[in-house]
């Protein structure tokens, strides 16, 4: 599951690239068609052999990474180390020093994360910038594109993994060091895979490690507490209110 960590200018190569394909992407196809011609245009005036479609679609990509505006490597990387300081505040997110997630994140040093079920991109990049691989899990793929542009802009896609999936269908592949599940996660499951989808991540979660439920939405109750106690026996377990309406269930497995 772990992957080597990228180098920062490989980080900014790619922060540039999702950039310039997000552009092509949002704008009318007359306005890439323009860009086109533009390339071409430019390209005639130097000293070419050819003109290949190679060096077409990088002088696009030039173009269209001079209209956007984006920093050059130097300047990005000065600013990608105050960002990533800021980030590991975890104030910065909403979050207090003693939250159930903070606390997993500072026991686990740089371990893994897996996120499940609409949650914002705060707690993933927090884990990150932090050090830790974190695994966000979610059928809804532009809740992960927005959790991916925010972590290339700073050079952290190397430790975020997003996935189109659900915890009906995804199983882990690694050891876990933490689990944070949105009670959205489980929507759509029958008891019985909701409680296979459970029991797959208790033996994935090394000694030690925590599990984090969410068990309302939208101010509902969406999983009884009971019914998580009885699936958590032998784990030392506790509920944690953040609000009015909002309360994590949180469950630590005991070291044997």
């Amino acid at each position: 599951m772990a992957t080597r960590p990228r180098s920062p200018k490989h980080e900014y190569e790619l922060y540039v690239e999702l950039e310039i394909e997000r552009y092509k992407d949002k704008v009318p196809r007359r306005t890439l068609l323009a860009i086109g011609d533009e390339a071409v245009k430019s390209l005639e005036t130097q000293a070419q052999t050819s003109l290949t479609e190679l060096l077409l679609c990088a002088e696009v990509d030039r173009i269209i990474k001079q209209r956007l505006g984006l920093q050059p490597y130097a300047a990005w990387k000065r600013k990608q180390a105050k960002t990533i300081a800021e980030w590991r505040k975890p104030e910065r997110w909403g979050m207090r020093a003693d939250d159930a997630l903070v606390r997993a994140a500072k026991s686990t040093n740089s371990g893994h994360f897996l996120l499940a079920g609409a949650i914002d991109e705060g707690p993933a990049l927090y884990l990150a910038a932090n050090g830790c691989e974190v695994i966000t899990l979610d059928p809804d793929e532009e809740s992960l594109e927005r959790v991916q542009v925010a972590a290339a802009a700073v050079g952290l896609t190397s430790r975020i993994h997003g996935l189109v999936a659900d915890l009906g269908s995804w199983s882990p592949d690694g050891p876990l060091n933490a689990v944070v599940c949105a009670a959205a996660a489980f929507s759509g499951l029958s008891d019985a895979e909701r409680r296979r989808a459970i029991a797959l991540l208790q033996s994935a979660t090394t000694a030690g490690g925590t599990h984090m439920v969410g068990t309302s939405a939208h101010g509902m109750r969406l999983f009884p507490i009971e019914e998580l106690r009885s699936v958590y026996l032998g784990w030392q377990v506790s509920v944690e209110r953040g609000g009015t309406s909002t309360e994590t269930f949180t469950a630590q497995k005991m070291v044997s």
